[in-house]
């Protein structure tokens, strides 16, 4: 999650559909997996820490990231929550890297670099923007370097740790895809990349549009979501260390 996008919405990102259907999808990603502590790299306000902190995928949570002003230890529902700036070595049997790998010019170094610090039967789970064709001025403000699709995302996986196997990738927001697609495509055909203007595409919604949504991407979660290897906004990735 970039802090960028925390100050476009503020504390309502913990409400936002955007958070709230990720955040499913990434859980049922995550099924089975149950582990003493999340490392969240990047993880700004630690927004799906605390959604698997709530859900009882773990029982402590250490976000990263360097942009912090400070940091700091809270107490979230009883569990703890380290806010760090540095990168120690660490055991954690989960990283999260949501949306992480497209901000960095070096991916594969980014990726070898906690890769080599998890242990033989752990987890990293990857989150990055898809397909290059529908490049934004969202992207721009938000400083990214690529989007990605599911080859793309497991190439760099491999190239980063040999032990480290994609095990599972999947496309999300297929639903809003193709309004998305047409919208930036329609765009494009005016301006030029250069052009493009630099501005987030995250907004508040009314309620009952904000409802609306989170309800039409459960349904996605629970239907396509499992096969879909066709298109969506986002690629999700889980990775086994071997």
């Amino acid at each position: 999650m970039d802090l960028k996008e925390e100050h476009v919405i503020g504390n309502k990102i913990y409400d936002h559909w955007y958070y709230i259907a990720k955040g499913k999808a990434m859980r049922k990603f995550l099924d089975g997996v149950r582990i003493p502590e999340v490392l969240d790299v990047g993880a700004g306000s630690g927004t799906f820490s605390r959604q698997l902190l709530d859900e009882g995928f773990c029982d402590s949570a250490v976000c990263l990231d360097p942009n912090y002003a400070e940091e700091r230890t809270e107490n979230h529902n009883g569990k703890q929550i380290r806010f760090v700036k540095h990168f120690e070595k660490s055991s954690q049997k989960l990283i999260l890297m949501m949306d992480v790998l497209e901000h960095v010019a070096d991916d594969v170094t980014l990726l070898k670099k906690y890769s080599d610090s998890v242990e033989p039967g752990g987890h990293i789970f990857i989150t990055v923007p898809a397909f290059q064709f529908i490049w934004s001025g969202h992207d721009v403000f938000l400083e990214h370097h690529r989007r990605y699709t599911i080859p793309m995302i497991e190439e760099v996986v491999k190239r980063a740790d040999p032990t480290l196997i994609p095990v599972k990738s999947r496309y999300f927001f297929a639903c809003l895809f193709p309004a998305v697609a047409a919208i930036r495509l329609c765009k494009k055909v005016l301006l030029d990349r250069g052009a493009l203007k630099m501005q987030s595409e995250l907004k508040l919604y009314p309620d009952w549009l904000n409802k609306a949504l989170i309800v039409a991407h459960d349904v996605e979660c629970r239907t396509v979501f499992s096969f879909n290897k066709f298109c969506g906004l986002t690629v999700f990735c889980m990775c086994r260390k071997n």
